[in-house]
């Protein structure tokens, strides 16, 4: 278990550019490259860095997606030691670090890295993309369903970062609601009304509100087909 007051460190920082991606019509920025420079963070995420489709991707909520290096090991014990896992990069994040999971951080920590304050907004929903960048057709279902999702932050003040620099734990409103509990109620299909309205209390970004009111109301769990599986191929 993380030592709240101990400082982690940034070990990359990571920018992507929109492009035309695998399937016709897509565009994506999944293609993170580190970067050793001085990043400027403002409100919608790291400068220079873009999203593919702003419809799903980025916006004040996922301005910048952190994923652990400790998944790493997993990934290649489960899926072979492919290339794409020897550096940070491979899941579309934008900072990498080791000593911090979603078992640790909790939705609505603020955190100050390098000179920002940024607060744990979500955790990820994985898509279909990452199922192409691995060539494995069940990638992003195996994303969700280990929970490996990783984070997003929205910026609360803006600042700069870079490789090397520490990330500090500033203030934890809601301890106990680590990502991992919250992401477990969306991808293990909850529908106990006793499970989903103490979420339903949390400050939830209104996509998140929206599905567990709906499940409450609707008493059935949304169809994740077209985020996981993607648009067919022609």
């Amino acid at each position: 278990m993380h030592d709240p007051s101990r400082p982690i460190v940034i070990d990359a920082v990571l920018l992507g550019q929109a492009r035309p991606y695998t399937r016709p019509g897509s565009v994506s920025a999944i293609d993170k490259r580190a970067t050793t420079a001085v990043v400027r963070i403002e409100t919608l995420g790291l400068v220079g860095d873009e999203q593919g489709d702003p419809t799903v991707h980025g916006g004040p909520d996922k301005a910048i997606h952190h994923y652990p290096f400790d998944h790493y090991l997993g990934w290649r014990e489960d899926v072979g030691d492919l290339e794409r896992l020897s550096a940070p990069g491979a899941f579309g994040e934008n900072l990498s670090s080791r000593g911090l999971t979603e078992d640790e951080v909790c939705l609505g920590d603020s955190f100050r890295i390098g000179t920002a304050l940024v607060e744990v907004s979500q955790g990820r929903q994985p898509c279909w993309k990452l199922n192409d960048r691995f060539a494995i057709a069940d990638m992003a279902r195996r994303v969700q369903a280990t929970g490996r999702t990783g984070w997003y932050y929205r910026v609360l003040e803006p600042g700069a970062v870079r490789a090397g620099d520490t990330m500090t734990l500033q203030a934890r409103p809601f301890a106990q609601w680590p990502v991992r509990r919250l992401s477990a109620l969306l991808f293990n299909r909850q529908l106990d009304p006793a499970q989903l309205r103490p979420a339903l209390e949390l400050p939830l970004v209104p996509s998140w509100r929206k599905l567990l009111e709906t499940r409450l109301r609707m008493s059935q769990a949304e169809d994740w087909g077209k985020r996981i599986d993607g648009p067919e191929r022609h």
